[in-house]
């Protein structure tokens, strides 16, 4: 039977999406909130993430222990994340279980945030900051998307730093959950062998005390401008650099030139900058990736190396970014796309991944993109779109960031 997509919003503005598929053997629900570390003030930095923690924690109906013990009982593929615009919270299951995991994750949508469970998390998320500091390269990706984004939101991190997680309290977490987890700010998607109209009877009585709560984002232009900076550590025995800068937002139609641009440069094997850093030893890590975000998105390219060799790494990866577009291979193209698509395909086989890809598009894009015109899109990208692509995002201007024994 072919696939069908359904949408429905309830009386409380809570939205659900669904593809259908009545041959496939799983299911998968998600209930994907639009908030992220972009949307706290600069004194909550962290608490998107925080409260994602503490959703596990349990509920007026559940304990922490119930909410993990019924998970495992119906066999659930289940986790969360929070990113700089997202919070998701899914589960992967038998067909036969989307009634029980839709209870569990609608509970979990009204949690208790207890004080003492509150204390307790936070010592994990301050062991969580400190282990994430001792990486090199964490400390750099933070570092260089708070100068990329500097002044805005965008540039938060989102594990907040150790001052400002130390210093949230219970009473500001359920202030900014009673703000941003509104009905009007959530979408549940799913994906497999659903029957949408249980599905929809099943979230409206779950959700039916829930009131709209009008948090729409608030959308500002980031300034982008050339910046450098240089960090030392003598710990560290290796140099890392690492670049961002604009490129496509989520809405725009150039998204797909970019992923496949990205593919072409810095793919982890045969792109650009494996032939140009990685296979003659310069370097031992070199990549280039595209982060499509709401109204916005950054390029952005990490290398690593020896010390000494640190200058000549970072011209070479910026020349090889820069002299792109005299040089578009349509070979090279072609791989890219087909590379592309086959990643895409394999991702919306399965019905978790194809719900959580439905649920973040519906963030960005609230209308229905079935995998095919995700492969048609990606097909259809021709070296004249790259020069297009290049010629509105020409890898300028660039926040540039340098750490090592010397800076």
């Amino acid at each position: 039977m072919p696939l069908s997509f359904h949408r429905h919003t309830l009386p409380n503005s809570l939205t659900l999406v669904a593809e259908v598929n009545p041959d496939a053997h799983t299911a998968g629900v998600g209930f994907f909130v639009k908030t992220g570390s972009r949307d706290e003030t600069a004194e909550l930095m962290g608490v998107s993430h925080f409260l994602e923690h503490m959703m596990f924690k349990g509920t007026a109906r559940r304990s922490a222990d119930d909410v993990n013990r019924e998970f495992d009982e119906i066999g659930a593929d289940y986790n969360a994340y929070t990113s700089q615009e997202t919070t998701v919270y899914y589960a992967h299951v038998l067909p036969e279980f989307i009634p029980r995991a839709t209870d569990l994750l609608a509970d979990m949508m009204r949690p208790a945030l207890r004080a003492d469970d509150f204390n307790v998390e936070k010592k994990v998320i301050l062991e969580e900051i400190g282990m994430y500091e001792d990486r090199p390269q964490w400390r750099l990706q933070d570092q260089v998307v708070e100068s990329f984004y500097e002044g805005h939101t965008l540039g938060h991190r989102v594990l907040g730093t150790a001052s400002t997680v130390q210093a949230l309290t219970p009473e500001q977490m359920r202030g900014y959950f009673d703000q941003r987890y509104g009905p009007d700010n959530i979408v549940v998607a799913a994906a497999g062998r659903i029957d949408f109209d249980a599905l929809v009877r099943d979230v409206e009585k779950l959700t039916a005390s829930w009131s709209p709560r009008r948090s729409a984002r608030a959308y500002r232009e980031p300034a982008f401008a050339p910046r450098e900076l240089g960090m030392a550590d003598p710990k560290v025995n290796r140099h890392y650099v690492c670049m961002m800068c604009p490129a496509p937002s989520a809405q725009d139609p150039r998204r797909y030139a970019a992923r496949i641009l990205c593919d072409v440069l810095g793919d982890s094997d045969g792109s650009r900058l494996y032939w140009a850093l990685i296979d003659p030893g310069l370097a031992d890590e070199a990549d280039l990736s595209f982060i499509p975000q709401d109204q916005t998105g950054a390029y952005t390219a990490f290398v690593s190396c020896d010390e000494e060799r640190a200058a000549a790494v970072e011209k070479r990866l910026l020349d090889t970014l820069d002299g792109y577009a005299a040089g578009i291979d349509p070979a090279e193209l072609e791989r890219a796309k087909n590379k592309l698509a086959t990643s895409t395909t394999l991702q919306g086989e399965n019905p978790g991944g194809r719900m959580r890809t439905l649920g973040n598009q519906w963030m960005y894009n609230p209308e229905y993109h079935p995998l095919e015109h995700e492969l048609k899109q990606i097909m259809a990208v021709t070296v004249g779109d790259l020069r297009d692509l290049l010629k509105a995002f020409p890898f300028t201007p660039r926040t540039v960031v340098r750490l090592g024994p010397k800076g």
